[in-house]
């Protein structure tokens, strides 16, 4: 990649797509249709930006489900502090390694289900063969465990063995993603509303209005301050954020910068990244010099600077600065037009058919401003010479292009995807993402494939080596993504309540650790 010079980026707002974006932050907001009522100190109201699309356990690494239903509904094995990074005690209070591929854990006594069964070895046990091992397709499957499956046995009511094919240095790590569930639950089909061990119960699900979390009784820990939870949705930032100023709620997450939220907004690290996915079996994605091209008609700069005032950055890989094997080294495309341009006359020139379409995949209301960056980057892909076409789609039909088995759209495809890695260890976004057969993969190449396995194995100094080299080599020699932007959060939080967000809350917003002010 070399440098170039560039024009500054508002000349840019000539193009449509940025005029559209000056509308609409002129256009008029109102918070339709909202009953929040008034509020009360025994309920924390909080409103997303979506409504999930399933409160299944298995699928609660997707953000918009576990936002709601991790450790409040449902509750790990073993936790990660998101601050420290240091792995703790949860539904298991201690574990080693008694072999090279064969872990023990000792589990918590005096648990119980929300259901009043109890939980021990053999739930842990049925949670594991369910969500890895079973062919429900579950999502925590594909992120984490990729197509490795895991021998469990329960030993007696409180000692579990995990044995891993090939040793895996970091397994309790990727326990900490699993949330436990009875041996009740379905084994065959996802089920809506999970049954759990946390703090929180599922009182009423009011489709397309409301969701309400009551505390339960019955719960192993401290009692939580606020005996209920109420979620709601609104796909505009701007209306989350009308709603924390007018009374209507108490949280808001997903906001942006100008959402005129002033000191009600709290900004925090929430480990997401931006990226285009681009897929190299359909042409043009199929020449690396059509998706190189990609990477250098992007402003990132402008971007970040237009549309979120600077409070992004720039981004050149999946991971942000603080997880395992981000290479620091590594620095984002520059924006050269005129060297995109030239990158698709090649490709055309070689026999390449750079007039073939490109269907710009995005999930509307993934995140604040979306749709304008959509638009942003259609226009400027456009100027680069490619033939893109936009989809905005819900998150049910997002997930169909997001995970495989791909769907079958008849053409290339470069997906916006918004990757959070909350483990704090690379091989969480490697192994989906970037293996021939991830989850989240569109290709590789065998000789990236024994890299990827290689860092998996190694620990220490080695594996963030590794882990470094990998990076750098996606961007050289396979280039499947186009780079955007790390993000910073903003939650909108009233007065009325006490809550200090963290790296993890977009993801898993724990409504324990709210409590009122007053």
């Amino acid at each position: 990649m070399t440098s170039s010079s560039k024009p500054p980026f508002p000349a840019l707002l000539k193009w449509p797509a940025l005029a559209s974006v000056a509308m609409l932050g002129l256009s008029g907001c109102s918070v339709a249709n909202s009953d929040a009522g008034a509020a009360s100190s025994n309920t924390v109201r909080v409103v997303l930006g979506q409504e999930p699309p399933t409160l299944e356990a298995c699928e609660s690494n997707l953000t918009s489900t576990g936002v709601v239903v991790r450790s409040n509904v449902t509750e790990p094995l073993i936790e990660r502090n998101p601050q420290s990074g240091e792995l703790e005690p949860k539904l298991a209070t201690e574990w080693k390694a008694t072999t090279d591929t064969e872990w023990t854990l000792k589990l918590r006594e005096g648990v119980t289900f929300q259901d009043g069964t109890p939980f021990n070895a053999e739930a842990a046990a049925f949670t594991i063969e369910r969500a890895v091992n079973s062919k429900l397709g579950c999502n925590v499957e594909g992120y984490v465990f990729g197509d490795a499956d895991l021998a469990v046995k329960a030993v007696d009511a409180t000692t579990l063995t995990v044995t891993t094919p090939e040793p895996d240095p970091i397994l309790p790590l990727r326990l900490s993603f699993l949330e436990v569930v009875p041996t009740s639950t379905s084994a065959t089909e996802k089920v809506r509303e999970p049954i759990g061990t946390g703090p929180y119960k599922i009182e009423k699900w009011d489709a397309g209005q409301k969701i309400t979390l009551s505390s339960w009784d019955g719960y192993w820990g401290d009692k939580p301050a606020y005996a209920k939870a109420e979620y709601q949705w609104r796909s505009e930032s701007s209306v989350r954020a009308a709603m924390i100023t007018s009374g209507e709620a108490d949280v808001a997450m997903g906001l942006s910068p100008d959402d005129n939220i002033g000191g009600l907004g709290v900004d925090y690290p929430n480990n997401e990244t931006v990226a285009l996915r681009l897929d190299a079996n359909e042409a043009p994605l199929n020449d690396i010099r059509v998706r190189q091209a990609i990477n250098y008609a992007l402003d990132k700069e402008g971007i970040v600077n237009s549309l979120y005032q600077g409070k992004h950055q720039v981004a050149a890989q999946l991971v942000p600065e603080g997880i395992v094997g981000h290479n620091a080294e590594l620095k984002g495309w520059p924006f050269d037009l005129d060297k995109a341009k030239s990158l698709v006359a090649e490709a055309k020139a070689a026999g390449v058919d750079t007039s073939a379409q490109i269907s710009l995949v995005v999930r509307s209301a993934q995140f604040p401003k979306i749709t304008e960056l959509a638009q942003v980057l259609q226009e400027q892909l456009s100027q680069a010479g490619l033939n893109v076409k936009l989809k905005m789609l819900e998150t049910s039909q997002h997930l169909t292009y997001q995970v495989r088995p791909f769907a079958d759209d008849e053409g290339a495809v470069a997906l916006m995807t918004q990757h959070g890695n909350q483990a704090g260890d690379a091989a969480f976004t490697v192994d989906q993402y970037m293996l021939s057969t991830g989850a989240q993969s569109y290709f590789g190449t065998p000789e990236f494939d024994a890299m990827i396995k290689k860092a998996d194995a190694a620990s220490g100094e080695e594996r963030k080596k590794d882990f470094e080299e990998i990076f750098a080599y996606q961007n050289d020699k396979v280039v499947q993504f186009a780079h955007i932007s790390h993000q910073t959060g903003i939650i909108g939080k009233a007065k009325s309540v006490n809550y200090t967000p963290n790296s993890s809350s977009g993801d898993e917003l724990r409504v324990s650790e709210m409590t009122p002010a007053n």
